[in-house]
């Protein structure tokens, strides 16, 4: 004899497969970020309505606009970009590479770069090479295949792959915070051997004849220092014949720690020095900290010059005499270049040598 459960195989059917309507108001799994579509739903409006509310605001009737714009808040949609670029030929976004965003200097002209690409409707993204340079390649291989419309670099690209790559690419290049006669694309920079030479005058014009150098061991701040101990050679102000102009080499990002142990490292080798090159705000800041600790009069005893002119720089007491870049000048210059070549304007002068200038305060 078969025994029955008392529920007919239609009777299973029904229960393993809710009416329709129930399975309409269970939760869908998701496969995906948020889509046009479902916002579209939402909002109760036609596909090609919620994707003018999005991209072209200003042709949709305020009452639609209104009820598209809350259900892109209710959803968290972002649009993609990317693909709205794509029949455009552009993505709106900018690259830029800097060597650390931990060291404040760059900060003035990242700022600025930020600000003025906003302004023409572009948005920036930055990447972090490190100052060794052995991930730049790499980090411009993402960066191209993402296809920005312009790429802004903090120094000038030394790699030869990474020059063919850039080249092959036809994106925009901006190279920064240097010179060279061979830019990829565009060049707005300055002269780090020209620095080092108007320190050295600097110091001259005030009297001081037993220079010293303190370094990062970055390539510019290594060419700045090139630069000082040759102009110092040229006027006869090197230590002596046969140590030169005493250098002490860090390593970069460099700190203000490391400009208090440089100070004692460079005074216990040369107690005569007069005047202190640094490659950085901060290093010379920790030498005027370290002189303090050490009873060592400033400018009296010794003048001290930075690099940067951070925004302490000036309040710090004494207050230091640095090399200041106008950062905000190769900012808005940049995103100029890279905006007008993205939009099919030609750059005339690709090329800009935006100087320096050194500032003086009570540390000389």
């Amino acid at each position: 004899m078969r025994y029955h459960a008392g529920v007919s195989a239609v009777d299973k059917t029904s229960q393993s497969k809710p009416p329709a309507a129930e399975r309409d108001r269970r939760p869908r799994r998701r496969t995906g970020g948020v889509t046009l579509r479902e916002v579209a739903e939402l909002a109760g409006v036609a596909m090609i309505t919620a994707s003018r509310a999005v991209n072209t605001p200003e042709l949709v009737a305020p009452a639609t606009l209104a009820r598209v714009r809350k259900a892109v808040a209710e959803t968290g949609y972002v649009p993609n970009m990317l693909a709205g670029g794509l029949a455009s030929s552009r993505s709106r976004l900018v690259a830029a590479v800097v060597p650390t965003i931990v060291g404040p200097v760059f900060l003035e002209m990242v700022q600025s770069l930020t600000e003025s690409l906003a302004a023409s409707g572009y948005q920036l993204m930055l990447g972090q090479s490190g100052y060794a340079g052995s991930r730049e390649d790499a980090l411009l291989d993402a960066i191209i295949g993402r296809r920005p419309d312009g790429i802004f670099l903090t120094g000038i690209m030394h790699s030869e792959d990474g020059r063919r790559r850039l080249l092959a690419s036809g994106i925009p290049v901006v190279e920064t915070w240097d010179l060279t006669p061979e830019p990829i694309d565009m060049l707005i920079g300055f002269s780090h051997e020209k620095i080092g030479a108007a320190v050295v005058d600097h110091f001259a014009a005030r009297g001081r004849r037993r220079l010293a150098a303190l370094t990062g061991d970055d390539a510019r701040a290594l060419r700045r220092k090139d630069g000082y101990v040759q102009a110092a050679r040229a006027r006869g102000l090197a230590h002596d014949e046969l140590d030169g102009l005493p250098t002490l080499v860090v390593r970069a990002p460099t700190t203000a720690g490391s400009g208090r142990t440089g100070l004692l490292d460079l005074l216990a080798r040369h107690p005569d020095v007069d005047a202190i090159f640094c490659s950085s705000d901060l290093l010379a800041l920790g030498v005027l900290i370290e002189a303090q600790l050490q009873g060592i009069a400033v400018p009296g005893r010794l003048a001290v010059v930075g690099f940067g002119d951070l925004a302490l720089a000036r309040d710090f007491h004494p207050a230091l005499t640095t090399v200041r870049i106008d950062g905000t000048s190769i900012g808005r210059l940049a995103a100029r270049f890279i905006v007008d070549r993205a939009e099919g304007r030609e750059v005339a002068q690709r090329i800009v040598d935006v100087g320096f200038s050194v500032v003086s305060r009570d540390s000389t």
